[in-house]
């Protein structure tokens, strides 16, 4: 079976490897451009185009799919599969039209639940309980195909953003290699999405990072959950800047200002909020290194005290 992989950031990546050693032959991948770094002349390839550089892979990164070109090449190959997986763009018709068997999408969320590009924030920003995988073949809509196969994953308490993408990331690759079988051998069913059941990812922007304090407690942990490693949570104190890298809820708290910094010591700086208080435990000033609230304590209690 001959697939050409679709795919940019590392929870492809993860994907893209898992399929390169189970043996399944990969003539091209396809990746997002590579970006200039703001200083020097380097550049940052994708996570995808990391592997597939290291796996001796031939890989493309269009910047319009439809450039004849790239159309050309694309259409040259004997694709049995084309596999996506967060690749960053809608694909036009005609790439959808290329595989011999299929084109199928590796959507992280259980469809028609969280259509669009970030369903493991949404499902963070929201308390679920379960996300999963949903297997689905591609058609010129987003995220509407229909359903081959959907995988349910318990949400920890103790997630995040990283951790539940490298959970769904292992979870897809465990399984893409024998959701590619069962089509290949005609052993699968295709079951229609609800669409009047379909909801839709909130879109998430990098101002969206600062905690608002008026927000409850339970909203504001969810939501440093979902940011993790982008955009983060960050708070403004004093014309500063400082993220917030973590955090838990302090109960029983009703009095104070939402914002007001009620009390710090070396467990941490507890905040008061729209009906509690969080504690923030670890924390970073600009061009700094994370560093614990004890620490803090110790070189910035006049900062954070001090009016």
């Amino acid at each position: 079976m001959n697939i050409v992989f679709v795919g940019s950031p590392q929870i492809s990546a993860n994907i893209l490897e898992k399929l390169y050693k189970a043996g399944f032959s990969i003539p091209l991948v396809i990746s997002q451009p590579d970006k200039r770094k703001k200083r020097g002349k380097s550049v940052d390839l994708s996570e995808v185009s990391t592997v597939a550089l290291n796996l001796g892979l031939n890989t493309l990164k269009p910047l319009d799919l439809n450039d004849g070109a790239f159309r050309q090449e694309v259409e040259s190959i004997d694709i049995d599969f084309l596999v996506v997986s967060a690749y960053g763009k809608i694909l036009p018709a005609w790439m959808l039209k290329v595989p011999n068997k299929m084109s199928i999408n590796i959507h992280y969320s259980l469809l028609p639940k969280y259509r669009g590009a970030s369903p493991i924030q949404t499902s963070l920003i929201n308390g679920d309980s379960k996300t999963g995988i949903s297997f689905i073949k591609m058609n010129e809509k987003m995220d509407e195909g229909d359903l081959i196969k959907k995988l349910v994953l318990d949400i920890k308490e103790t997630d995040d953003k990283i951790t539940l993408e490298n959970k769904l990331s292992n979870l897809a690759a465990n399984n893409i290699g024998d959701i590619l079988k069962s089509i290949n051998e005609n052993s699968f069913n295709l079951k229609k999405q609800n669409h009047e059941d379909a909801s839709y990812c909130i879109k998430i922007n990098k101002s969206d990072g600062k905690v608002d304090f008026n927000d409850s407690s339970n909203n504001i942990i969810n939501k440093f959950k979902a940011y993790k490693g982008w955009p983060d949570s960050y708070f403004l104190y004093k014309d500063t800047v400082i993220k917030i890298h973590g955090m838990y809820e302090l109960k029983d708290v009703r009095s104070g200002l939402n914002g007001e910094i009620i009390n710090f010591d070396s467990n941490g700086i507890a905040i008061k909020t729209g009906d509690t208080a969080i504690v923030i435990t670890h924390l970073q000033f600009p061009n700094k290194k994370i560093i614990s609230a004890q620490d803090a304590n110790n070189s910035y209690s006049d900062f954070f005290l001090k009016s």
